[in-house]
């Protein structure tokens, strides 16, 4: 939507991910309206770009694995969150989608030269990120499994996913904006050339990290206490004390990340049934989610924020990088020198967050936002879309990746009919005989789970097919039709 007034565009609103190397020039008549401008007017005429395909890919393999980790992680350990520490592969799609945030935002604000417009348009889309961010993660919908609205405004939740790419958005945007020099915007540039270029971006990037390391390992952690409000557990309704009184402390119960969130949100505001419930310390099944042990430690009922606010505050750090990637697409020209500088970057951060983590030194852990993390998953999202662009725009084999393209164009309608699943809330609504006798129940056990014999099979087929391959195809649907819900 340009500037907020729609959130249905035609066939010409997603023309602003375009690759700057890839041009034709104009008929003549475009060459004559055009000809003021400055240099082009003689022997380069005005040229018309082409989309890069890789960004759709890549932004729909990201929601792809939204969809997944939601429909899936349950039943499968290796796909859902870590308990803690380390990285599995639902580890890896909150920071693949800031990453292609930030890599397209200097394509989105290139061609908009006026500072208060590209302002004015990037806080309209923060504003209707945070709506739909607080309307579907902070209670008010409890869509697909529950057939009720509404949310206590005194347990509402504040932070989600989409208020997270709202707040990285919004701050790596603005330093976009404020930095950015017009007369650079179309020089061509090589190596450590376009660090230089945009080096204030960067000292505001190790500001970040200075800002987080600080707050992570020196703020002095209380003891603290929260009243149970899980009605199956045999503690419901009684304040539990949570011994702390520690300082650099990144275990689940006494990290800064989590008091912070505590302090200024307040506990109730906080996410209840956080992922380190299925931690060794908390469960004899995990790292699947079991009843808790007798001797489990207090805090394995507590709530924590995983998209809080000094963890979302680090999070920018990975839109940081994604920008810097689009840079690069900016002012690179050639097909190779592109790809030669992602890969090393990538590679670097990779093997950076690796040897952190394996050192012991800053372990991966997806719920502080850890700078290891950060690494380990910028890095392996500038290999994975090195990898699709490779494939994708230098050898023109897009026809294998339509589902993700057509995903990563309509993102938003994937992301909230799959993802947060209102589509299928939807259709539970329409129930025989029970709530739990609905056509998504049949579908699942009948033709999934039953044809296979196994839950966990039957539950992966039903997310990759019924959901993501099903709004894949929605989404080609609605990119033929040239409609697209943008924000």
């Amino acid at each position: 939507m340009e500037d907020g007034q729609s959130v249905v565009v035609k066939r010409h609103g997603v023309a602003a991910e375009e690759d700057p190397a890839r041009h034709r020039a104009p008929s003549p008549v475009h060459e004559k309206a055009l000809a003021g401008d400055e240099g082009d007017a003689d022997d380069k005429a005005p040229r018309r770009s082409k989309r890069v395909a890789s960004l759709d890919v890549f932004r729909g393999l990201a929601v792809a694995l939204m969809i997944l980790v939601d429909g899936a992680g349950g039943e499968w350990p290796v796909i859902g969150h870590a308990p803690w520490n380390g990285c599995n592969l639902a580890d890896f799609a909150m920071p693949f989608f800031l990453f292609i945030v930030g890599m397209a935002i200097p394509l989105s604000l290139k061609r908009i030269p006026d500072r208060g417009r590209a302002v004015r348009r990037v806080v309209i889309r923060t504003i209707k990120l945070l709506f739909w961010g607080i309307w579907l993660q902070g209670g008010y919908s409890h869509a697909p499994d529950e057939l009720t609205y509404g949310v206590d405004m005194k347990h509402i939740r504040w932070c989600g996913i989409l208020q997270r790419i709202a707040l990285a958005y919004l701050v790596v945007a603005v330093i976009e904006i404020a930095t950015k020099d017009a007369r650079v915007q179309d020089q061509s540039s090589s190596g450590l050339s376009i660090f230089r270029l945009y080096l204030s971006q960067w000292i505001v990037a190790c500001c970040i990290l200075l800002i987080y390391l600080s707050l992570v390992y020196g703020i002095y952690v209380p003891d603290w206490e929260f009243r149970v409000r899980n009605v199956d557990s045999p503690n419901y309704g009684k304040v539990l004390t949570v011994t702390c009184g520690t300082r650099g402390n990144t275990s689940p119960p006494c990290n800064a990340v989590g008091y912070i969130d505590r302090v200024v949100l307040g506990i109730n505001h906080l996410y209840q049934k956080p992922v380190w419930r299925r931690h060794w310390a908390c469960t004899d099944v995990s790292p699947h989610e079991g009843p808790f042990k007798k001797d489990a430690p207090a805090w394995c009922a507590s709530p924590f924020e995983p998209e809080g606010l000094l963890s979302s505050f680090s999070a920018v750090l990975s839109t940081v990088i994604g920008v810097h990637y689009g840079h690069v697409l900016v002012h690179m020209k050639s097909h190779m020198d592109r790809l030669k500088q992602w890969l090393a970057m990538g590679i670097a951060l990779l093997v950076l967050g690796i040897i952190l983590h394996f050192s012991h030194a800053i372990p991966l852990n997806k719920q502080l936002y850890s700078f290891s993390y950060i690494c380990v998953t910028a890095g392996a999202a500038g290999i994975v879309f090195s990898i699709l662009y490779f494939l994708v725009d230098v050898l023109n084999l897009r026809y294998i990746f339509e589902p993700l393209r057509w995903i990563g164009m309509n993102a938003m309608l994937v992301y909230v009919m799959a993802a947060a699943g209102i589509f299928e809330g939807f259709l539970n609504g329409w129930y025989y005989d029970g709530t739990n006798n609905t056509l998504v129940y049949w579908v699942r056990k009948h033709v999934f789970v039953g044809v296979w014999h196994s839950t966990r099979v039957g539950i992966l087929l039903y997310v990759l097919v019924a959901q993501i391959l099903l709004w894949a195809l929605v989404a080609g649907l609605f990119h033929r039709a040239g409609i697209y819900w943008k924000l």
